[in-house]
């Protein structure tokens, strides 16, 4: 392993353990408070934890032992790049030297220093923005040199805080295919609340909620087969948690959803029940017919959702037709009826 890390930072609530394999880039997802920046702050070396040991190939960054075993690594001295929101450039120097104080910093010669930004600044794009200062760059523009100036410091690990959101939309899909080559064959943290940069740029996910580690695997296995609410509502599906009995799942509300169960799941074991809102029927009375989960409510959200309509009641959501929408008289207070077959829930452990 390239990185491995476990700690907690007792002000803020954290306890994690992370680990990230050699050339490969794990997404940190997890809602507003969960504990994200921390995780990143310690990482980079600014944060100190209470307790916990890491090491980045092999090398302490820190270990909270006593007496004489406790390490503590300056951010300067771990090899580690952070690449913020915001850029953070420094305003009084180019896009060139911005890029060449990594490897000046690190004892290069201001012309060698310089010839390596400028292979990093053509690397993003960007060979043409060398003497523009910060102040003359778009914000696409100067997170490129962002990256570049990263990316230049040789990094054994790459952090990225959120590198999307401060982009204008139309900006960000080539930021993405850019930062998609540059991360490829490198270990890389990025921290994001958006569904499509752990998609495109992340071989592995963990979520983080509470402080807590509530999911770790492989992104396209978290993305599909999510055990978490947060983990399922950014994949855009709805998940009930409760327990296994026999083909359903058992809600701590006593709600009864039936469902497609996988092999090995037991009766009482922690479980979990995941559909597609496309596959919720949506009445104003109960129907009659062939057996269906049935769930009863009042609505919370009407919002457009693509070349559909989202319709929410608390714990679900159905995707329906803007037809269906003005046939049925849906709004927020009316109480709806959502139906949905078996056939269209997956059962698995939670």
């Amino acid at each position: 392993m390239t990185l491995q890390a476990s700690f907690s930072v007792g002000a803020r609530g954290v306890e994690a353990t992370l680990e990230v394999a050699a050339g490969e880039t794990l997404a940190v997802l997890g809602p507003n408070g969960a504990g994200k920046s921390t995780v990143l702050g310690v990482l980079a070396g600014l944060v100190r934890p209470d307790r916990g040991r890491g090491t980045l190939r092999g090398r302490a960054l820190f270990d909270t032992g006593s007496g004489d075993r406790e390490v503590w690594v300056p951010a300067h001295a771990r090899r580690v790049a952070l690449m913020a929101q915001e850029p953070r450039l420094f305003p009084h120097l180019s896009a060139l030297d911005n890029v060449a104080f990594g490897p000046r910093s690190q004892g290069a010669r201001r012309s060698r220093a310089r010839r390596l930004a400028r292979g990093w600044l053509e690397s993003v794009d960007a060979a043409d923005l060398a003497a523009r200062r910060p102040a003359q760059l778009s914000g696409g523009q100067a997170q490129r040199v962002a990256l570049a100036r990263a990316l230049a410091a040789d990094p054994e690990l790459l952090l990225l805080d959120e590198p999307m959101a401060a982009l204008d939309v139309a900006v960000a899909p080539a930021m993405r295919q850019l930062l998609r080559e540059a991360l490829r064959d490198r270990a890389a943290v990025v921290v994001t609340h958006d569904v499509l940069d752990a998609a495109l740029l992340a071989d592995r996910v963990v979520v983080l909620d509470g402080g807590r580690v509530v999911e770790d695997g492989r992104t396209e296995t978290v993305l599909s087969r999510p055990r978490s609410p947060f983990s399922a509502r950014i994949a855009g599906l709805n998940l009930l948690r409760g327990r296994s009995r026999g083909t359903a799942v058992v809600t701590d509300a006593g709600l009864h959803v039936e469902g497609m169960p996988e092999d090995g799941l037991r009766d009482g074991d922690a479980a979990v029940a995941v559909f597609s809102p496309n596959a919720v029927a949506v009445y104003r009375t109960a129907p009659t017919g062939s057996p269906r989960n049935v769930m009863t409510g009042v609505v919370t959200e009407v919002e457009p959702h693509g070349h559909q309509v989202r319709i929410r009641i608390p714990g679900v959501t159905a995707d329906v037709t803007p037809a269906a929408v003005a046939e049925l008289d849906l709004a927020p207070g009316v109480e709806v009826v959502f139906t949905v077959k078996a056939s269209e829930v997956a059962v698995y452990p939670a």
